[in-house]
């Protein structure tokens, strides 16, 4: 049997229940989830935020051991030979490889996704029990088809965990956002996400980074991720403006990334651009009110506006590289908090709900 915090309705009290240890089928594979972290989506859908299947399994940001492999093994997703007892972590989408998207993009449209902390309990859509895909659990079933990675050695557990959302999602506003080398790029928002991009563009070759947030401490948090300026997001736009043309020769950045999600953050971030810049949203995945952008200025200023929701599994094998690369240029291993064994995964959450860490761990195994 594995043990899991079972989520059944907004703000009613996690359940840890028993499930039945499954035997992974041919390319599929079974873990031992050593690490997960709340993510902030995980929040939203805990406290109602935004809508979630129950009942389910929330969590999927997590690594792990492998600890069984179907018959006639698993390949990573660089076509290496997986073992019992490897260390690693997946794209947090699962998707067919067949179907229209698949094929012609974009991949993470897939028209049979399958998220893993996001299914609810008992459906059966990619052909195999989804009761065990989620964070908060002993154990996570892999299905065959899943971009599994090896992880870096040297690469922490509570830096490697939040790798299959936040760093490879800012892996791929990057890659959707182009080459950087020796551009201005202002990322708005210095959470988790905002922080890791702005330590991936300062690894990039970006001149100038300039982090818009509006608490304090996550300001000088982010000098530390790599920012060269920092500024108060509290402040008018026309502030905002007018501070940013100032460390540009007058000109707006070359590139916004919005990792916020609030509609007055993107309308700021629209108007801190220069013509032809780009302006890469990722931080919009929960309800909020219209957004109003000129399509006028859209049209004269040549912007670029791109969306980037989920990713592909070169984003998490890039996110890795990264990590392992650049990992100890940046104090991530400071953006985990508290660390909770799984019995207290309702505290876990409360905690990280009140306090607003940029990460908090659950550990399975460790109560």
């Amino acid at each position: 049997m594995s043990r899991a915090a079972v989520f059944h309705a907004p703000e009613e009290p996690f359940r840890l229940e028993d499930f039945p240890l499954p035997e992974p089928t041919d390319g599929a594979a079974l873990v031992r989830i050593s690490c997960a972290t709340i993510c902030g989506s995980d929040l939203h859908s805990y406290f109602g935020r935004r809508p979630a299947p129950v009942p389910s399994v929330l969590g999927h940001e997590m690594v792990g051991r492998i600890c069984a492999l179907g018959p006639g093994g698993v390949l990573d997703f660089d076509g290496r030979a997986l073992a019992v007892g490897d260390r690693v972590t997946w794209s947090m989408v699962w998707t067919c490889g067949s179907c229209f998207y698949c094929q012609w993009g974009p991949k993470p449209k897939c028209e049979r996704l399958m998220k893993f902390g996001h299914e609810r309990i008992g459906s059966d859509g990619i052909g195999t029990s989804s009761d065990l895909v989620g964070g908060f659990a002993e154990h996570c079933l892999l299905p065959a088809g899943t971009a599994i990675f090896l992880i870096p050695e040297g690469v922490p557990d509570s830096v490697a965990a939040p790798a299959n959302c936040a760093t490879a999602t800012v892996a791929s506003v990057l890659r959707h956002a182009g080459d950087l080398t020796g551009e201005t790029v202002v990322v708005v928002g210095a959470g988790m996400l905002g922080l890791t991009a702005c330590a991936m563009a300062s690894a990039d070759g970006a001149a100038q980074i300039i982090a818009v947030e509006t608490d304090p401490a996550r300001r000088e948090m982010a000098r530390s991720f790599g920012a060269s300026a920092v500024l108060d997001g509290c402040l008018p736009t026309t502030e905002l403006r007018r501070q940013v043309a100032e460390l540009t020769g007058g000109r707006g950045a070359e590139v916004v990334m919005e990792f916020s999600g609030m509609s007055e953050a993107v309308e700021a971030g629209f108007e801190l651009l220069r013509h032809g810049g780009r302006m890469m949203l990722a931080g919009s995945t929960f309800p909020a009110r219209g957004v109003s952008i000129s399509a006028e200025q859209v049209v004269r200023r040549m912007i670029r506006l791109q969306g980037i929701y989920n990713y592909e599994p070169r984003d998490l094998g890039r996110a890795l590289e990264f990590l392992a690369s650049f990992g100890d240029r940046f104090p991530f291993v400071k953006l985990v908090g508290k660390s909770f064994p799984l019995e207290q995964v309702q505290e876990a959450f409360e905690y990280a709900d009140r306090e607003r860490p940029f990460r908090v761990a659950v550990l399975p195994g460790t109560g």
